[in-house]
């Protein structure tokens, strides 16, 4: 996994030492992302910059890396890793292509030889990269189907800047730090509008999307999206074919030239991650480490509430001992989860107040930890999106709500806001959520003949495939990247992604219950108690001393009512929240607490101009 940026400018030249300057710049802000090696490209029109991240052929896959041709240089800077690497670079050694490395790398370069622009139909994985064909004098960015890997550009007067994350096109003078009132409502809105990247004129590349810029300007092509077609397996034909495609996910994930391991949640998703890659290894003779995060005292004081039903240490330990695992804790307490500098960490790897409050911290934290053992870790995210797993695609309510269920479920009602008054008014957030979500189900296609009910299950699951999933994944690809560790994800292999997509609604809840396919896919390698389990979320800190020091932290910011944030937040309902009884914050309060902070700090770190 690595960081990469670039510039690319057809009316300038690029060639220069100033250029090497700002691109020195910008490739320093993916440091991060690479922590191992650095390297930079230029030529008249084009600078291109990486950081690396070395998973596989450590000493071969330096980059940016560049094939000569008789009508000019064709130079990749990539991201992420290509699983099926191995069999593409069979198939191009067939057609004539000789490698001189082993690695994944250089089999998109050699792919994109091939086929050009059109190699992204053929790779599996999860990846973002940029190729500047000399031949044509073009520029070619590229992003995988689900958008695990992130991928920004900025348009300029005479060309486009990119790269793996916004600060690394911040970091370039011809940009201004300046968000306006679609990249306000973009923040505060929770519908992930495609394509928005909140800073103004930057854009993200969409997922599935091939973004290609000349000197005649820049387009796009969409080279995957989900298409709706007719399922015919029966129950067990289709629970046998989502085993075997997810075990060849978890198969394919595993290989890696460096250590890897699993993140082991006690909950369905993450328990059969661990099982399908316990038995992999374990046929070689290896056993598969794994980790998990938990909090002091939380195992013995929890409290049930409305999400989480029970504890994830007992179901941890079940699985680790079924699995045999090397496991480790990973424990936190509240004190370093209110650390004023971890938060400032946080909303750093993010470039935007977009946290879920302790979820990251304490995602950050555990990915560090980790990071001593480990460089790759495999991942349950995106179960639930794919399999229909969360409560609200099982609540009528919340289905026949008229919008995005996750907001009807937490009650993210954009109206009941913590927003600055003036500001909450200018921005009409229920208009803009109501005209996002008409998007969203519009962007749905349908088979003739389908019913009502299944037209609403396959809309819900369309939208959180291509909207909410993605906010998931950024918060995880910006948490462990911070710190250097690649997180792969099983559960977004495209192939197994796109079949259960096409199974009805009827199949995937076959026994009344949430995950129905994916529980029988893997209950031969989970205990039946995990198999049993509720879904349980991500796990939150319950100590109110963690709410109490947000709260003192918050009172820090009121003593200045002249605070930039104020400008965002409002300072009446700041006020209230401290004044509360921490044991009375409620969950959702807690969360817009943690926002504020969240936006004091990212105003404090960026300074950005504001409308």
């Amino acid at each position: 996994m690595c960081g990469i940026t670039g510039w690319a400018a057809f009316r300038r030249d690029l060639d220069t030492a100033e250029a090497q300057g700002l691109l020195d710049a910008m490739t320093e802000t993916m440091a991060c992302r690479g922590p191992d090696e650095r390297g930079t490209w230029r030529d008249r029109h084009v600078a291109i910059g990486h950081r690396r991240l070395a998973v596989i052929d450590l000493p071969g896959g330096k980059q940016p890396m560049r094939a000569d041709t008789p009508d000019g240089p064709v130079v990749l800077t990539y991201s992420g890793e290509v699983y099926n690497y191995v069999e593409l670079r069979a198939e191009l050694d067939r057609r004539g292509h000789r490698f001189r490395t082993s690695s994944d790398t250089e089999v998109v370069l050699r792919g994109y030889l091939e086929w050009g622009d059109a190699v992204a139909e053929r790779l599996t994985g999860m990846y973002a990269f940029a190729l500047w064909d000399g031949r044509t004098e073009r520029l070619v960015l590229i992003r995988d189907r689900m958008g695990v890997k992130p991928l920004y550009h900025h348009p300029t007067e005479d060309g486009v800047l990119f790269g793996s994350e916004p600060k690394a096109i911040l970091a370039h003078p011809l940009v201004r730090k300046a968000v306006d009132l679609d990249g306000l409502r973009e923040l505060f809105s929770g519908t992930k509008a495609h394509g928005q990247a909140v800073w103004r004129g930057m854009r993200e590349v969409r997922p599935g999307t091939v973004v290609t810029v000349t000197a005649d300007g820049l387009r796009e092509r969409v080279y995957w999206r989900l298409r709706p077609t007719e399922h015919t397996d029966d129950l067990n034909t289709t629970v046998a074919r989502i085993r075997h495609l997810l075990t060849d996910a978890v198969d394919h994930q595993l290989v890696s030239d460096v250590p890897r391991c699993v993140l082991l949640s006690g909950g369905l998703d993450s328990s059969a991650i661990t099982g399908l890659a316990a038995a992999r290894l374990a046929a070689d003779g290896r056993r598969v480490r794994t980790f998990s995060v938990d909090f002091a005292g939380q195992e013995e004081n929890f409290r049930a509430d409305g999400t989480r039903e029970t504890p994830d240490a007992p179901f941890v330990r079940e699985v680790a001992a079924l699995v045999d695992s090397e496991h480790t804790d990973i424990v936190l307490d509240q004190a370093a989860l209110a650390d004023p500098a971890l938060r400032r960490a946080t909303v750093a790897a993010r470039d935007l107040p977009l946290g879920f409050g302790d979820l990251d911290a304490s995602l950050y934290l555990l990915f560090a930890a980790l990071r001593e053992h480990s460089t790759v870790a495999l991942s349950g995210e995106s179960a639930d999106e794919v399999f229909g797993g969360y409560r609200w695609f099982h609540d009528r309510e919340a289905r026949d709500s008229g919008t995005f269920p996750w907001l009807h479920q937490y009650g993210l009602n954009p109206g009941r806001s913590f927003l600055d008054p003036g500001l909450d008014a200018e921005l009409a957030l229920p208009e803009y959520v109501a005209d996002e979500y008409s998007r969203a189900l519009r962007e749905v296609e349908h088979l003739d003949g389908t019913d009502a009910d299944e037209r609403l299950m396959r809309s819900l699951s369309h939208m959180h495939l291509t909207r909410f999933v993605r906010m998931l994944l950024d918060r995880k690809d910006r948490m462990s990247m911070a710190v250097g560790l690649e997180v792969r994800v099983p559960f977004c292999d495209h192939r197994l992604v796109e079949y259960v997509y096409n199974t009805p609604w009827s199949l995937k809840t076959f026994d009344g219950r949430e995950k129905s396919l994916l529980r029988e896919a893997t209950r031969h390698v989970i205990p039946r108690s995990v198999a049993e389990r509720r879904k349980s979320p991500y796990p939150s800190i319950q100590d109110p001393r963690y709410t109490a020091t947000l709260q003192q932290q918050a009172k820090e910011i009121l003593a200045d009512r002249q605070d930039p944030v104020f400008t965002l937040v409002g300072h009446d309902w700041l006020l209230d929240r401290v004044n509360t009884d921490p044991a009375e914050v409620g969950q959702l309060e807690r969360v817009f607490l943690e926002r504020a902070l969240d936006l004091h700090t990212w105003l404090d770190l960026h300074r950005p101009e504001l409308p």
